[in-house]
């Protein structure tokens, strides 16, 4: 309870946070995440994970790739948690800044949060890679086979693959946490780029680690709490 006691009086004391999460700020609304004991990537698919969700699955074997995003990715019916709903009100408050999300479920959206950087992108936006025509996740999802536009183009999730380069919004991310007095990261474990990248330019007062397991950056942390996020947040005022 020490460190929960830490932790408020840090976002007591701050003006300007920012919030880097990963999958575990999802998992309670019911995704799962990736590189836990449990998650997505310990499972056994045709191939392995990383290349289900990468450019060059997507582009020589389409089918491949919407058999398994469909099956694993729609989180269309998943809603906010008290994640979510604690940064909106921090945000509301004037405290937090930004946002910025690895996971693409658009649940901070969903919270009604207003500065969020997908840096992975989103299942909401798709669009035809012939006609650039926009596409909801509802049509994607409820496709028949491989979704293809009323053009005959394929249509392609805006998520980023693995290969593919980082969105425009990933430079707002390092700018804002930059000029950060706090940085939050949570349920990420800092193992891959460009996370890691990200918490080495923060310069700012508190650096606050939370995750279930250990990260390679616990020490350089002003506050680490390993445990779930429900489990933290729900004693925050």
């Amino acid at each position: 309870m020490a460190k929960i006691t830490t932790f408020q009086k840090m976002l007591d004391e701050s003006s300007n946070i920012v919030f880097f999460g990963g999958a575990g700020v999802s998992t309670a609304s019911g995704i799962k995440d990736f590189r836990s004991a449990n998650g997505l990537y310990q499972e056994k698919f045709k191939y392995p994970a990383e290349f289900m969700l990468s450019r060059d699955l997507f582009f020589s074997s389409p089918k491949d790739f919407y058999d398994f995003y469909k099956a694993n990715l729609n989180c269309l019916d998943a809603k906010p948690n008290i994640v979510h709903l604690y940064l909106k009100k921090l945000e509301d408050q004037g405290k937090l800044k930004a946002i910025i999300t690895q996971n693409i479920d658009g649940l901070h959206t969903k919270a009604k949060s207003k500065c969020v950087y997908e840096i992975h992108g989103t299942i909401y936006q798709n669009h035809c890679l012939e006609c650039n025509k926009s596409y909801s996740a509802q049509e994607v999802f409820n496709s028949k086979d491989i979704p293809r536009c009323s053009c005959g183009g394929l249509i392609k999730p805006d998520v980023i693959l693995y290969g593919e380069m980082l969105p425009p919004c990933f430079d707002d991310a390092i700018n804002a946490i930059m000029q950060a007095e706090m940085l939050i990261v949570a349920g990420t474990s800092l193992t891959v780029e460009p996370a890691s990248s990200l918490v080495k330019m923060f310069k700012g007062k508190y650096l606050v680690i939370l995750n279930k397991t250990a990260t390679p950056y616990d020490n350089y942390a002003n506050l680490v709490i390993h445990d779930d996020l429900q489990n933290i947040f729900q004693k925050l005022k």
